[in-house]
């Protein structure tokens, strides 16, 4: 036989049974749909904000391919500018050969003859060289004065052209692919001075 604390406490716990959470109240169908809306408004939320994360990591990307790609090519174009410098020189100086020959003339010697053609054909070959990597040469002679292309090396008055124009190129302006690679020196226009009215101190008499 239990002993009589059990029976006590079960008897105890019969009468009084343990107090528990009351069932909740059945939903709606309004508040069921209008919880599966915030639902899906929360996960539309969600996924625009995923998509503009994405989108905008993809144009970052994009922007880096780019950039990169442009800077391999800047690399590519103007890693021999040293070399082409050197070889511009060059053909200033067939340039200068060809101008240190006398004039033609129908009695000049056949040798001088000759060697003008071979300068002359030797030019052509470099600048066509030249011009197929990029690199041209450019007579600024009538072009108004560009800093960004000529170095000034004189002015000369005048009044038959307008004032910063070139009269005359020392040197041609030199580019590799459109980048300055030697400017051209040059002798730059300027304004002639106001001429003279009139020795100082003279006095005109004007009385008859």
């Amino acid at each position: 036989m239990p002993p009589h604390y059990l029976n006590a406490a079960m008897s105890d716990d019969m009468i009084h049974p343990p107090e528990s959470d009351p069932p909740a109240a059945p939903q709606t169908a309004d508040e069921v749909m209008e919880a599966a809306a915030e639902r899906i408004a929360a996960l539309e939320r969600e996924r625009d904000e995923f998509k503009d994360r994405w989108m905008r990591a993809e144009a970052e990307t994009a922007n880096v391919r780019a950039r990169a790609k442009r800077e391999v090519e800047e690399t590519r174009q103007f890693a021999v500018q040293k070399f082409a410098r050197d070889v511009v020189e060059a053909a200033e100086n067939i340039r200068r050969g060809l101008d240190s020959l006398p004039a033609a003339a129908e009695d000049e010697p056949e040798a001088v003859a000759r060697m003008r053609e071979g300068f002359a054909g030797v030019e052509r070959s470099v600048l066509g060289l030249l011009e197929r990597n990029g690199i041209r040469r450019e007579d600024p002679t009538g072009a108004l004065f560009d800093p960004n292309l000529h170095q000034a090396m004189a002015e000369q008055p005048t009044d038959e052209h307008p004032p910063g124009t070139v009269l005359q190129a020392w040197t041609p302006a030199w580019t590799l692919n459109g980048r300055l690679l030697r400017p051209a020196m040059v002798v730059v226009a300027k304004a002639p001075a106001p001429a003279a009215t009139g020795s100082p101190g003279a006095h005109v008499d004007t009385t008859a």
